[in-house]
């Protein structure tokens, strides 16, 4: 199981991008995911489930995540969960 030690940020808030916001939260507490994005009623829940699986291969159990989504595909938003997580471990 991995921590975070601090929050950090990766992404933007450009089209076809997404802006994470990554904080620990207390053990226990699972992973909660706020997002905003423009294409929320279809994509919305696979938009978290990428969010969260991505966190999970990482070993993070407990994070707040704000994301704001302007249509990024799923290799993206992959990709900015792993520069925040970096980010927020060291």
């Amino acid at each position: 199981m991995t921590k975070l030690l601090k929050a950090a940020q990766a992404g933007s808030v450009e089209s076809s991008d997404i802006l994470i916001m990554l904080a620990p939260a207390e053990p226990g507490d699972g992973i909660k995911v706020e997002l905003v994005s423009p294409t929320m009623q279809q994509y919305g829940e696979q938009i978290k489930n990428v969010i969260v699986q991505s966190l999970m291969s990482f070993g993070i159990q407990d994070a707040v995540v704000h994301a704001n989504d302007k249509g990024a595909l799923d290799f993206t938003i992959e990709a900015r969960v792993r520069t925040a997580v970096d980010r927020a471990r060291s």
